[in-house]
């Protein structure tokens, strides 16, 4: 069975790892404090929301199996050598667990909070219902020959498309708004750490390992922190160089949006519509902290 050749290099595995893990996982959070601020979902994506649901099950199932698996362990390593090291670490199951409950988490705010007049999309429930049902044929086929290290690769897959269409959504409604206000930056500058961690860490194992073996045996986390940190620093432009929030004298940010109650008050007109949704026209104006 494979091991470590350098201690070193063992150790600075698993801080970039864990460190990675607490970005990814605390990138949560600042979309989560903001909805609660605001009391509203109003500039967050639900199809970003959706597929990120999708994407974060895929990857939780695709680490969650390799790494308790002994069976899938072994499938490896008859795939890419007795030699070498299964390319999921305790931190990636971690994180996988945490992001769904987080992402899950996020879609309950969409309920409970303003959200205008947004919904999900029918290509977001069509893409998500054609996932799945994929992966459920995948299931059915891979049973009879217990072909399982081939099954959790195509969650794999899954993860990796998912994680190269999920900003999409997000990264065009905030072009057509010319605003980034009600989606976090915060998030973002986390997950470009953790992308960017993520990849060190790789990069520290085929160092010591003297191979790229982990780099096309796990090609969906390679993939993940390449398309993570792309749409990062395009979310990042989008947020400080196009799309710059106004603030008032004092440094404070100023938010003004276009918001419609969720139940619209009985004897109150339709004053406009916006794709069939009624809109009242409420100017929600207010200061938030810098």
């Amino acid at each position: 069975m494979s091991s470590w050749n350098s201690v070193g290099m063992e150790v600075l595995y698993q801080v970039l790892g864990w460190v990675a893990f607490f970005a990814w996982s605390f990138s949560f959070y600042p979309q989560v404090f903001l909805n609660f601020k605001r009391k509203s979902v109003v500039g967050l994506n639900f199809d970003f929301l959706v597929l990120n649901l999708t994407k974060h099950s895929s990857y939780l199932i695709y680490n969650a199996a390799l790494f308790f698996s002994p069976f899938i362990q072994r499938q490896y390593h008859e795939t890419y050598g007795d030699k070498e090291m299964i390319p999921v670490a305790a931190n990636d199951v971690a994180f996988s667990v945490h992001a769904v409950a987080l992402t899950a988490f996020t879609l309950f705010q969409v309920f409970i909070y303003e959200r205008g007049n947004q919904k999900i999309s029918k290509v977001c429930i069509s893409i998500t219902a054609i996932v799945w049902t994929a992966a459920i044929v995948c299931l059915i086929v891979a049973w009879p020959k217990s072909n399982w290290l081939w099954l959790i690769d195509v969650f794999n897959s899954i993860q990796v498309g998912m994680t190269a269409i999920k900003y999409i959504p997000q990264a065009v409604m905030n072009f057509r708004r010319k605003s980034t206000i009600g989606w976090s930056i915060g998030n973002i500058l986390l997950d470009l750490t953790g992308g960017v961690l993520n990849f060190g860490q790789m990069g520290v194992q085929s160092i010591d390992q003297h191979t790229l073996v982990n780099f096309y045996g796990n090609i969906g986390k390679t993939l993940l922190s390449l398309e993570v940190v792309f749409f990062d620093i395009l979310f990042i432009i989008q947020h400080y160089v196009l799309y710059p929030v106004k603030r008032d004298e004092n440094g404070k940010a100023i938010i003004s949006e276009r918001v419609a109650p969720l139940i619209r008050p009985s004897g109150k007109p339709e004053e406009d519509t916006d794709n069939g949704y009624p809109i009242l026209p409420i100017e929600a104006k207010h200061v938030a902290a810098a």
